[in-house]
């Protein structure tokens, strides 16, 4: 059981249970994110040392640099269209999407190719990121959208960091009785979870194989995540195109991976509702099998350490510790330790791109 309840949103969350019932996990966590008025990711900027906590992108240029590289050599493989779109979902402040423009200067048939676009609901992170790309030399043509479904047609390349962890997941239950979806009820002390007392809708999006004899085990789902990564592979055909995925998790969907971190540290995740960034591990292996079902070619998951060690980051680290003093130099190596290393980003993070069939394996990856 939570803390009690405070707030104008988990006000909003206990009209909602008085009205219909406990809420799923999906749309309590929706809610605390995402409501127009209250949603942590709608009133305030979550990211950095003033926020709740820190992405790669603002760890260490080389992150963005290298996916910039990854995107223009990509673009090649696809014939080296004359237009192209770049792609992020979820760009926070723009830090990734300025790292990897400035990385794509470097080949400039590339660079006067691209037509950027930015998919964002938040007026607060939209306006940093129009910020972050209005101070760099001649910024390409920029777009900002609420829905992936309202990009352009044509040949893409997008990116997706830590995006798919803030998408809504359903929790599931094992009971002597089969799985029972996890729900969250208002008392009198703040929130509770419930179980729902038969099945509902979610139960049929469980994977095949989940312990059902094990009672007290969790399984998670992520509908919305599905839907992405069956409308990225669309698109990834139809352009043709390449996508990028970055975000903490694994394959195996069996667990309780919801959490809150707030001010960078863990919080309760039912305590306190928009004032806590909410996340849940990635289902790799769910994400892949949805856009592999589409048609798309899939590469990964492999561990972020090992991709960035792919793409040369050991490389660019030693130049940039070259060109500074000590402390700077000491930063740089901190910053590649944290990004690459076992026991760090570089293990807890996968990297899986979606491709069309017809490309060339993209960097960083054996092969499909």
């Amino acid at each position: 059981m939570s803390a009690p309840g405070s707030g104008a949103l988990a006000a909003h969350l206990e009209r909602l249970i008085a009205i219909q019932g406990p809420l799923t996990v999906a749309q309590f966590m929706a809610e605390a994110l995402l409501h127009p008025r209250h949603g942590t990711y709608m009133r305030a900027n979550p990211i950095g040392l003033a926020g709740d906590f820190t992405t790669a992108p603002e760890i260490s240029q080389m992150f963005g640099e290298l996916i910039g590289l990854w995107c223009a050599d990509c673009w090649q493989k696809l014939g080296a269209p004359g237009h192209v779109q770049l792609v992020e979902l979820g760009p926070g402040r723009g830090t990734l999407m300025v790292d990897a423009l400035r990385a794509a200067a470097m080949v400039p048939p590339f660079r006067a190719a691209l037509r950027v676009h930015l998919v964002e609901v938040s007026p607060v992170m939209r306006a940093l990121q129009r910020a972050a790309l209005d101070g760099i030399a001649n910024p390409p043509p920029v777009r900002w959208h609420d829905r992936l479904a309202e990009l352009p047609d044509g040949p893409m390349l997008l990116i997706a960091n830590e995006f798919f962890d803030a998408l809504p997941i359903h929790q599931f239950l094992a009971t002597p009785e089969g799985w029972r979806e996890r729900m969250i009820a208002a008392a009198d002390t703040g929130f509770r979870f419930v179980r729902a007392p038969g099945p509902t809708p979610a139960a049929a999006l469980l994977r095949r194989g989940c312990p059902t004899d094990q009672p007290g085990a969790i399984a998670e789902v992520c509908p919305a995540g599905l839907a992405a990564a069956r409308d990225i592979a669309a698109r990834v055909l139809a352009g043709p195109g390449a996508a990028l995925i970055i975000d903490f998790g694994g394959r195996d969907p069996r667990g309780d991976s919801w959490q809150a971190v707030r001010r960078h540290r863990r919080h309760d995740v039912l305590a306190d509702p928009g004032n806590a960034d909410l996340a849940a591990q990635v289902d790799f292996g769910a994400l892949a099998l949805a856009a592999a079902a589409a048609g798309a070619a899939v590469h990964g998951p492999i561990a972020q350490g090992v991709f960035l060690d792919a793409l040369g980051i050991g490389m660019r680290a030693a130049a940039l510790a070259d060109r500074g003093d000590k402390a700077r130099s000491k930063a740089v190596h901190l910053a590649h330790h944290r990004l690459t290393a076992p026991g760090e980003m570089g293990e807890h993070f996968k990297v899986l791109a979606i491709t069309d069939p017809d490309m060339p394996a993209c960097a960083g990856f054996d092969s499909p």
